[in-house]
Parts: C-alpha cells; sequence; structure tokens
C-alpha cells in the first residue's frame, strides 16, 4: 500500500483552501486468533496491515470540526465540537467525530480541526476499517494539540469514541492493534491490563504466508447481533460469580458449563462460555507454538477456532465457511474466520508454495457455489499508527 502523502495533501489544500499542518496514518487489521475475547478481558493477537486510514489536518481555534473523505460521496460535514452527542448519526463522519468528542470528554482541549481522510482499508470486511479512521484522527490531533497521550491511551479513547458516540460495544482490540502494533510481529494484547507482547511473526523466513480472504459479504456490527453476544458472555460470568470470563480458567471449563446448565441459563450462553474460555486457551497455544518455532503447528488451532466460532458463537456464514473448507482441503495448514462474523473475512495459513493454489481454489469454489469473486491477499504484518509528514 502506498503511503505517497501529496495526493492527501494537495486535495486538502484543494478542499480547504490552505496547506495542512501534517498527515497522518493508521492501520486496519487481521486477527490471527482470539475472537470476541476482548471485551471479557481476554486475549487477542492481532497483526496491522499495510492498509491505511490517512489523515491530513490542521488545527482551527474556533471551534469548528470540519470533515471530508475521499472515499464517499458528498461534501464536507462541517460541526461544533462544543455540540457533539453521542447517537447523532453523521454517517462515516461520526468516527472521527466521536474522536474528538472523547477527547474533550476527556478534558483535553481540542479546539477545532479541518480533517481530509482517505483510506485502503475495505470497509465491511471485519479489518477495523472504523479503528483506523479512530485511531489516525486521535494521533494526528494529539500530535497538534500537543496532548502528550500515548499510544495506548488513543486506543482506549478512540474505543470510547465508538462504544459511548457511534454506538458500537466492541471491545479495544481493534484501536489496540491499530495503534501500538508493530511491522514484523503479531501483538499478543491482554485486555484486561493492556498488557502487550509484539511476537515476532515472520513467516516467510519459515517458508510461510497467511492470506486474508475477504468475502466481500458486508457485515455490520451495530445490527445486535454482536451485542446480543456480548450480553449472552456477561449473563454467562455473573451467574458463575465472575466479574468477566476472563477469570474463568480454562481447566475449570466444564465444571462451569455444567453449573450454567443447572443454573437454567440459556443455551446460547453455554455455547458462548465454551467459546470464550476456549479461544483464550487457543491464543496461548499459538503463542507457545511461535515461541517454540513451530508456526505450521499453529494451522489446526486456527481451525478448531474457526468451529468454535461457528458452532458455539455462531457468527459464520456461508462463504466464510466455504473459505475455510476449501482452503484447508486444498492443502492450507489451517483457516478461520477473523473479524466480527457475518461476512467480513478469513485467515487461511498456507505454505509459500501452495499459496496460489488455495488462492485458485477458493475461487474457484466461489464461482461454483454462485458467490461473487472474493479477494484475496497476504497479510504482512505492518507498522502500527504514525505520523507521515
Amino acid at each position: 500500500m502506498t503511503e505517497d502523502h501529496t495526493e492527501l495533501t494537495a486535495s486538502f489544500a484543494e478542499l480547504y483552501g490552505y496547506a495542512p499542518e501534517g498527515v497522518w496514518a493508521a492501520p486496519g487489521r487481521v486477527n490471527l486468533i482470539g475472537e470476541y475475547t476482548d471485551f471479557n478481558d481476554g486475549f487477542v493477537m492481532p497483526l496491522a496491515l499495510p492498509h491505511t486510514a490517512r489523515a491530513a489536518v490542521a488545527r482551527r481555534t474556533d471551534g469548528q470540526l470540519r470533515l471530508h473523505s475521499t472515499d464517499v460521496p458528498g461534501g464536507v460535514v462541517s460541526l461544533r465540537v462544543d455540540g457533539l452527542a453521542p447517537h447523532e448519526g453523521h454517517g462515516w463522519a461520526a468516527y472521527p467525530a466521536g474522536v474528538v468528542w472523547a477527547l474533550r470528554e476527556a478534558g483535553h482541549p481540542v479546539t477545532g480541526a479541518d480533517i481530509q481522510l482517505t483510506s485502503t482499508v475495505p470497509t465491511g470486511a471485519g479489518l477495523s476499517s472504523s479503528a483506523a479512521l479512530e485511531v489516525v484522527t486521535a494521533l494526528a490531533l494529539n500530535d497538534l494539540f500537543g496532548l502528550g497521550l500515548d499510544p495506548a491511551a488513543l486506543a482506549v479513547l478512540a474505543q470510547r469514541a465508538e462504544n459511548a458516540f457511534v454506538g458500537v460495544p466492541c471491545g479495544v482490540m481493534d484501536q489496540m492493534a491499530s495503534a501500538c502494533c508493530t511491522e514484523g510481529h503479531a501483538l499478543h494484547l491482554d485486555t484486561r491490563d493492556l498488557g502487550r507482547r509484539q511476537v515476532p511473526f515472520d513467516l516467510a523466513a519459515h517458508g510461510l504466508r497467511l492470506l486474508v480472504v475477504d468475502t466481500r459479504v458486508k457485515h455490520a456490527l451495530g445490527d445486535g447481533a454482536y451485542a446480543e453476544r456480548r450480553a449472552g458472555c456477561e449473563e454467562g460470568a455473573r451467574l458463575l460469580g465472575l466479574r468477566t470470563l476472563r477469570e474463568l480458567p480454562y481447566g475449570e471449563l466444564p465444571a462451569a458449563l455444567d453449573r450454567l446448565a443447572g443454573a437454567g441459563a440459556d443455551e446460547s450462553v453455554v455455547r458462548y462460555v465454551r467459546h470464550v474460555v476456549g479461544d483464550n486457551r487457543r491464543v496461548e497455544q499459538v503463542i507457545a507454538l511461535l515461541d517454540a518455532g513451530d508456526v505450521r503447528a499453529a494451522g489446526p488451532v486456527l481451525t478448531a477456532g474457526h468451529v468454535s466460532l461457528r458452532d458455539d458463537l455462531r457468527v459464520s456464514c456461508p462463504e466464510l465457511d466455504l473459505v475455510v473448507e476449501t482452503a484447508n482441503a486444498a492443502g492450507a495448514l489451517g483457516a478461520r474466520m477473523t473479524g466480527g462474523g457475518f461476512g467480513g473475512s478469513a485467515v487461511v495459513l498456507v505454505e509459500e508454495a501452495a499459496a496460489d493454489a488455495v488462492t485458485g481454489a477458493v475461487r474457484d469454489a466461489f464461482a461454483g457455489a454462485g458467490f461473487g469473486a472474493p479477494g484475496i491477499f497476504p497479510a504482512v504484518p505492518s507498522a502500527g499508527a504514525r505520523r507521515l509528514v
């Protein structure tokens, strides 16, 4: 993905009549393992993609916030920073506007801005296009207004923007990945205390490749299905007397599921608990395999994660299942859906030599099933949010 900022700088100047003070970038992410665990204080393991949201920005002192995207039809969205309020719509502009609101709510003196945005992160693909918009806005304003916030603090504020302003009850993984990932690494994130470790993830050195398969089936996490699963997880923790499901050790899972059933928990709650505790365990397994240099053995763990997302969490869809089944049958080491589900993307761990054959098999399977052609590209672990100029 190009990071040439000259075109964005020029479009800012054409739009607003003067030059921006800088240009920033924040990446989308793909999650290797650990899904629906972040709002349960659990473990996740995302990596940043080369695809980024970029923002050309300049400060204003008159309380005016002007937002424009080169990717969305329509003119400039003009708002007053002191009039920003949650759940008032604004479409795509709610994400950057929510960040301004969250910064001001936290006491930071953001007095307005002109912002021109563009993004190469596919929307609706489960690759965190919204988090990239939030984080790039937060980073730019942090720099321009001298707020002194570190990347993790910016991620938490960006999450608050999405939770409280936009109204999507996401966990913190997406924003932390966009803000904190480093090139050549996956991020082992403990969402309970935001402890993090950069885990070397140089697949090329092992003769491997991680493919992202964008099914092009659009998902919207604001449609209630995500919130319903979050509520079910919280109900499971409550019935078990726990603050969050993170507190349930994997070895105690069978007994806990029996307790839930005995307490009359809904069958869906039992399934959700089984998935979350199991996926926390799968993150630990993948970390151990990477540390041991046995990257190939992580493949079956990915596939096991997909089975749990499909059968226990029930957030997959026919297109995602077809990717996993076809890729594995064609020789992949493992595969799973990634992100919130109901469409979006899957990841496929594959030998470099088999990547083209697996890619062709997935494309053929989609055509044979009457599905639209998927987008397929390698996931190259890339840098987190940064200033470009």
